[in-house]
């Protein structure tokens, strides 16, 4: 697991290169396959119950799952959220960060920081003898003041041999409740905050999720290993 997350971070590192004006979201999705393929792995998401993309590519008011499209073009003043899986030897990594495209406006940049920051707040309680949603709790009390909608419909999740484990980890709930967290464990933390409303809808593909408002949609992901003393980010090739 720990080489399937090397070789997601240094796939997305290459393409977030290529995040910028004029490219569409499929030429993304071509670099990340032939990069993921080129390193040992397979990508996790092709296929993956009829997902036709290696990356989902969500851009503004696409919170999740959106489709890598030739007729999908950036431009300038977007956000991106690129989900990548990769599977190495049978098991499975998950990550995913939203980007500016170009320059993007004040309320855009503060709700980018405040999803990340919220992921890292919640990773302060991924620890032994913490439960699950010590964890999700953190996150929601992190996010309240800002009044960003936290999505509920899409949690976080266990992962190893299958892309998606129990257990699920919402972005919200009470603290104290869920399985108690073990070193060996392996999971994926993804706060998906929208700048208005909490609420999404999946259109006609079965696929693409919106707000329903429309407004924009961040998300970030990290893949953890509960360790003996607190965590390790296995899909970072930062030490944190």
């Amino acid at each position: 697991m720990k080489e399937a997350g090397r070789i997601l971070e240094l796939t997305r590192q290459m393409v977030k290169d290529h995040v910028r004006p004029g490219i569409s979201t499929h030429h993304l999705d071509q670099l990340a396959e032939t990069h993921i393929k080129s390193l040992g792995g397979i990508p996790s998401f092709k296929g993956y119950q009829g997902f036709p993309g290696t990356i989902c590519a969500s851009v503004n008011e696409v919170v999740v799952h959106g489709i890598p499209s030739k007729k999908v073009i950036l431009k300038d003043g977007d956000i991106v959220t690129l989900d990548f899986g990769v599977n190495y030897k049978g098991y499975h990594a998950d990550s995913a960060t939203t980007y500016p495209v170009g320059e993007v406006s004040n309320d855009i940049k503060k709700l980018l920081e405040v999803t990340e920051a919220s992921l890292y707040e919640g990773l302060k309680y991924a620890k032994p003898g913490n439960r699950v949603s010590d964890i999700s709790h953190a996150i929601e009390t992190f996010v309240k003041p800002y009044g960003y909608g936290i999505v509920e419909e899409f949690t976080g999740h266990g992962i190893g041999r299958e892309l998606h484990e129990d257990p699920f980890i919402p972005n919200f709930g009470k603290p104290h409740l869920g399985p108690i967290l073990k070193p060996g464990m392996t999971m994926c933390v993804e706060p998906m905050l929208n700048l208005g409303t909490k609420h999404v809808r999946v259109l006609k593909d079965n696929w693409t999720t919106i707000t329903t408002d429309r407004k924009a949609s961040a998300h970030f992901e990290h893949m953890i290993l509960i360790t003996e003393t607190g965590y390790e980010i296995l899909t970072s090739l930062k030490k944190e």
